[in-house]
């Protein structure tokens, strides 16, 4: 019987093209930054996403942490969503690796801070109180059904930022799903951060990779936290080679990504017992709950293994390559 696996986006497979082009690439040291394939990609991920420089990263967890550790100090404090992916998801690598408190605020059903929440959340010019010297926001925002944030939003927190001396970074795991959502261009969802990671591994189907992108300066400073993390990688332009061809060619089709999840979205709300909000299905992620009066356990859905059937309430689906038009129906 055939399948689809809507685990995550995160399940998806190299494309002939990336494999093709991984045998082909060309390489040579990164860390001595002499690996041509990496120095395309980071140029094209800049390019992308309207910064000045990009740096080759081996996952977004990483990207974020290389991007929290350059922005702020230790004994410093950084405003981020308490259901969000870099506090709640990131195996609190800002605290335990960088000494930075996270100050989690509540978001609401599309993952936005209150304006008012963030200005309480800064203390005043006291001893007594860690300095907050950084926001982190997410986009789109996972816990939210991958709900896409538009730009207006986030020109009120950079707003809020300036006047305050503060940094900002976005976890954009799939800033190019929010970006073709909108229909706008990635840059104008970056305009108003200081740094975004974004990955090649979901929805672009690359095997590994993420690229944090900002300023030169920034980057350059990056780029020694990285090694600081061990993220110092070698002949990396055999990875740089398949994330060139994500950003080439696999961004127009998230699209599809977007159908599909609509189309399993539609057909599952349809069935009595699953509870969810199709308002937030605009990407690729779908988020449904069970009743408890389902006639139905997941211990009796068919093919399904009794010790993995714990928490499918809880799953998340993101429908995804190929043959996904086919088996939906």
């Amino acid at each position: 019987m055939d399948r689809i696996d809507f685990r995550s986006d995160t399940v998806s497979w190299p494309t002939p093209t990336m494999r093709a082009a991984m045998a082909q690439a060309r390489v040579g040291d990164d860390v001595y930054g002499e690996d041509p394939t990496v120095i395309e990609l980071e140029a094209l991920a800049a390019a992308k996403t309207g910064m000045e420089a990009g740096l080759f990263v081996a996952s977004g967890t990483m990207g974020n942490l290389t991007a929290i550790l350059t922005h702020a100090q230790r004994g410093e404090s950084a405003v981020v969503g308490a259901d969000a992916h870099t506090y709640a998801s990131e195996a609190g690598g800002m605290a335990a690796l960088g000494g930075i408190m996270p100050h989690p605020l509540p978001t609401d059903e599309y993952g936005r801070f209150s304006l008012t929440d963030i200005h309480a959340a800064l203390p005043p010019d006291d001893p007594h109180y860690a300095p907050v010297s950084l926001i982190l926001l997410e986009n789109s925002y996972g816990a939210k059904g991958g709900y896409p944030l538009p730009p207006d939003y986030f020109a009120n927190i950079r707003q809020i930022a300036n006047a305050h001396n503060l940094k900002v970074h976005m976890d954009g795991a799939r800033l190019f799903n929010t970006a073709v959502a909108l229909n706008l261009d990635a840059s104008e969802l970056t305009q108003h951060v200081d740094s975004v990671t974004f990955c090649l591994s979901k929805g672009l189907c690359a095997p590994v990779g993420s690229v944090l992108c900002g300023s030169t300066e920034f980057i350059n400073r990056a780029r020694r936290t990285r090694k600081l993390l061990g993220g110092g990688m070698r002949q990396a332009g055999i990875l740089a080679a398949a994330g060139i061809i994500s950003l080439n060619e696999m961004i127009d089709r998230l699209d599809d990504d977007h159908r599909h999840a609509r189309q399993l979205a539609e057909g599952l709300s349809t069935i009595p017992g699953i509870g969810l909000n199709l308002d937030n299905v605009r990407t690729n992620m779908v988020f449904f709950s069970l009743s408890e009066a389902l006639p139905i356990t997941p211990d009796a859905l068919p093919g399904r293994p009794p010790h993995r059937s714990q928490h499918l309430a809880e799953q998340r689906r993101r429908p995804q390559l190929p043959g996904c038009d086919t088996l939906l129906d």
